[in-house]
């Protein structure tokens, strides 16, 4: 038994709003999950900041974007800087997939634009022993920090009694109207409300 009450926990736990983000997990931990879906949203994806108000908002295109679609899409927003201070931030090629999350005991979406996870993710599900992807837990770890991070992706067995909790998980999302596709609008994926 943990220390702390579970009723508790969630005010301490990083949250990132129904999203797994690998580079929100903390340095030395790892995230335990299960894939939902065979395939996962593909798009390109590009963040704007509100100059008034100083939000971060993504942007999604479903096909990769020039830059005056960019600039269309994006309206009061500016484009990021790079990291290194010079031109704009790249656009991206990223990944999003409904997965269960162990450790919050909700469906979530795992978004990845790390070109090494999304490559060894894609070598997972192409070795015999994984064939079947949604019958595998993975764990996802993180060591490191900027640009020193390394990510670690494993297969590990499902916690197969744990099943009748994911699906009920699962269409309780779906009852509150879960759907990825809004990604790319800009939407709210958990709910048809705006």
């Amino acid at each position: 038994m943990g220390f702390l009450p579970d009723s508790a926990k969630s005010n301490v736990e990083a949250s990132g709003g129904g999203y797994l983000n690998p580079s929100r997990i903390q340095s030395g931990t790892s995230v335990r999950f299960r894939l939902l879906v065979k395939e996962p949203l593909c798009f390109f994806e590009v963040w704007g900041e509100d100059m008034i108000n100083g939000g971060v908002k993504p942007f999604r295109f479903a096909e990769e974007p020039s830059p005056s679609e960019i600039e269309i899409e994006m309206g009061d927003y500016t484009r990021r800087p790079g990291r290194d201070g010079k031109g704009l931030e790249p656009v991206k090629f990223a990944i999003a997939v409904p997965i269960y999350n162990y450790d919050t005991t909700k469906i979530e979406i795992f978004q990845l634009s790390q070109k090494g996870l999304i490559r060894e993710l894609d070598q997972i599900s192409q070795q015999e022993d994984f064939a079947d992807i949604l019958a595998t837990d993975f764990t996802l770890g993180r060591e490191g920090a900027g640009l020193t991070t390394e990510y670690s992706l494993r297969p590990c067995p499902q916690r197969t009694q744990e099943n009748a909790k994911v699906e009920a998980s699962l269409k309780e999302a779906i009852a509150k109207g879960f759907d990825m596709t809004r990604l790319l609008g800009g939407g709210n994926p958990f709910s048809a409300q705006a």
